[in-house]
């Protein structure tokens, strides 16, 4: 498969290999950027904001995947895709790290052992079959078992645990953190279904799906992250770790 390759992943785009036969979707990427402004602004009002690279790191990143995704559903390449996924790959990882040393307070042995069995978990969930009855359009589409959802449920459950782990532990990122992940399951939710309610997504006379939901979502799930590392990203003392 060339670098160049065309890739019709969604119900907007169809078989149309033009550069805006995405509208919807690539437009709706917009919603990144503001994510990142506000986190930028959020975090520029901190005493000490020049000191957290970190910090900036993560804006930089989500403003990184709006980005990315605005170029996969414009190009809908393959090297558009790996624009697309890589920057999300990579935030993923790295708040995981983050939260499980500023919010759990855990070790670095911790924190690794816990990203080695979170990325296990990724590339496995990826590629567990499912009945092509639960979503008979999506697979007659031709694309993999749950429209590739699955990929992103150990995402989904990280930020379940971590979040309510620190509200029983009484940290203040606890909140936010476990609220992204109910976002986050919404979201998940919309990006399944995008081929099986296609016909039913009609705007401006072409069917649009739902994925622009799920960039939506996810621009707001991405926020609630920035704004918990943000506010609450204070490593933890380490006479209170567990």
């Amino acid at each position: 498969m060339a670098w160049t390759d065309k890739i019709f992943a969604y119900c907007e785009r169809a078989g149309d290999p033009a550069f805006w036969a995405e509208p919807f979707n690539a437009i709706s990427n917009v919603a990144f950027l503001v994510a990142a402004l506000a986190g930028a602004v959020l975090l520029m009002r901190t005493p000490n904001a020049r000191e957290r690279r970190i910090e900036w790191g993560l804006v930089f990143l989500v403003a990184i995947i709006g980005i990315g995704s605005f170029l996969f559903h414009t190009y809908a390449t393959r090297w558009a895709s790996v624009a697309d996924t890589a920057p999300i790959g990579l935030f993923m990882i790295g708040y995981l790290g983050y939260a499980m040393r500023r919010f759990l307070g855990a070790s670095y042995v911790t924190m690794l052992v816990a990203l080695g069995l979170f990325i296990a978990a990724l590339r496995y969930a990826g590629s567990i079959p499912c009945d092509p009855e639960l979503l008979p359009i999506t697979v007659a589409a031709g694309r993999p078992c749950f429209n590739g959802s699955l990929g992103y449920v150990p995402a989904l459950g990280a930020l379940l645990l971590i979040g309510g782990v620190s509200i029983v532990r009484g940290h203040a990122a606890g909140w936010p953190v476990f609220m992204g992940g109910v976002v986050f399951a919404v979201s998940l939710t919309l990006r399944t279904v995008d081929f099986e309610v296609c016909s039913v997504t009609t705007v401006l006379g072409r069917s649009r799906g739902t994925h622009a939901l799920w960039h939506t979502l996810n621009a707001v799930l991405l926020f609630l992250l920035l704004a918990a590392a943000i506010r609450h990203g204070r490593l933890v003392p380490r006479q209170s770790r567990g």
